[in-house]
């Protein structure tokens, strides 16, 4: 459930896998923050000259003044913040160790701010990345990217420099635009981040895809209303949710044209749960990403009454502020134990291994977003191999998908960790992406 910060994900080492994915990938992107940060000095002046009238009220850019002022999805304002070329791209994307075959343009890069929604229907605004691609047709298909699991909010996406930014740019220099939300509670929105509160991630989506629109009209690349959608790890679950929403007809403009996310947690009940307890999920990773869950997910619904009754003395003390978004994912490991039986008192471990009552709605909220009948190609990416998101919920996945009539493969991409998977996958996504579009929709 990693961010591709980590690349989000997570490795699952013994020792940190959320950290160790994260040095991995920044390590193999550091030589290039500078690209993204030192852009084409004339090429960003003229973006933000452009941008200046969408840092006012969004009602003054078309549709009425009540659904734009106050409605979900208006645009708020819009601040280039990064420009690359071609070449920048293509090695940024090679440099992390991914296929750049299908870079074929530059990218211009921007921050949105939006209007939303909390998971309690408040109104409250949130961030989010639009790229766009420098060259290629003028109205552009939109691709839906939605990050994995990441705890400090400067790692969203348009807030980051780094890996975050390396499933947005593929997709750009493809051809596509491309909205990939912060969520609520990261990038520069207010609050903490509802963690795998998945119905509140994928109204914070629709919007982003909302705002995305308003965004690309005033930098004069107007969406077709085709939208790809794609997502890792957590980012792979909401991923699926957005698709069901917009196959439901969640907002009219938008048409689900394809979907393809990667080593999602879709099965949290009877296929992740059980992998932390049977040796599928590295304890490291089970640690991390169970105290992320209950303390979001406790804010929302009360799973417990106080720290001490789940967590365990020292940790009870201090997993809440853990995950106050100031927190880098390494620094978070270091402060938990390596396993949930240190990890968790004897009592709320055994109600994590047997859930009911509050946990285990929590967790039945969150499950159940593949099963529906696509009306567009899918397919699901995953490995073997990963140790952060069982290949069990991939296989869940499928199978109720197929109930319902659509056949889903499960790409598997082998012996490869949970940010192997990402950077095996994404390349391939954007060229079956490419096919679709070649071939008129028809699944190669």
């Amino acid at each position: 459930m990693t961010s591709q910060t980590s690349t989000s994900t997570h490795s699952g080492t013994a020792d940190s896998a959320h950290g160790t994915a994260r040095r991995r990938l920044a390590g193999a992107t550091a030589a290039v923050v500078a690209l993204v940060t030192t852009a084409t000095t004339a090429t960003a002046a003229t973006a933000t000259a452009t941008a200046v009238a969408a840092e006012r009220p969004a009602s003054k850019h078309g549709a009425s003044h009540s659904q734009q002022t106050y409605g979900r999805g208006a645009l708020v304002s819009l601040k280039p913040v990064a420009v690359l070329d071609r070449a920048q791209v293509a090695r940024f994307v090679s440099r992390a160790g991914m296929d750049a075959r299908t870079v074929e343009h530059g990218v211009r890069a921007y921050r949105l701010a939006y209007r939303t929604i909390t998971p309690e229907g408040r109104p409250t605004h949130a961030t989010g990345l639009l790229v766009l691609p420098r060259g290629g047709d003028r109205r552009l298909d939109l691709v839906s990217d939605t990050h994995g699991t990441m705890a400090h909010r400067a790692n969203a996406p348009s807030v980051t420099t780094g890996p975050g930014r390396l499933a947005p740019y593929l997709h750009a220099s493809a051809g596509r635009a491309v909205a990939a939300p912060d969520y609520l509670g990261l990038g520069k929105g207010p609050g903490r981040h509802p963690y795998m509160d998945t119905a509140s991630s994928v109204t914070a989506s629709v919007d982003m895809l909302r705002a995305a629109r308003t965004a690309a009209r005033l930098m004069g690349r107007p969406l077709t209303g085709d939208v790809y959608v794609t997502g890792f790890s957590q980012g792979a679950q909401v991923a699926m949710a957005l698709g069901r929403a917009l196959d439901a007809g969640a907002d009219r403009r938008f048409r689900l044209r394809a979907l393809a996310p990667i080593s999602g947690p879709y099965d949290l009940q009877h296929a992740e749960l059980p992998a932390l307890f049977d040796g599928r999920v590295s304890p490291a990773s089970g640690v991390f990403y169970l105290s992320y869950f209950l303390t979001a997910q406790n804010r929302l619904r009360p799973l417990y009454r106080s720290p001490a009754e789940a967590f365990r003395a020292p940790y009870a003390s201090r997993v809440e502020r853990l995950f106050d978004g100031r927190h880098q994912e390494e620094d978070i490991a270091k402060a938990l134990p390596g396993t949930l039986k240190e990890l968790l008192t004897p009592a709320y471990y055994q109600r994590v291994k047997h859930p009911r009552g509050a946990l285990l709605a929590a967790l039945r909220a969150q499950d159940g977003n593949c099963d529906w009948k696509p009306k567009s190609p899918v397919r699901l990416y995953t490995a073997a191999a990963d140790t952060d998101v069982s290949i069990s919920n991939s296989r869940s996945c499928a199978r109720d998908l197929a109930r319902n009539g659509t056949k889903a493969p499960v790409l598997d991409q082998g012996s490869v960790d949970h940010v192997g998977a990402f950077k095996s996958a994404s390349p391939k996504i954007a060229r079956w992406f490419n096919a679709l579009d070649r071939d008129d929709g028809r699944v190669l």
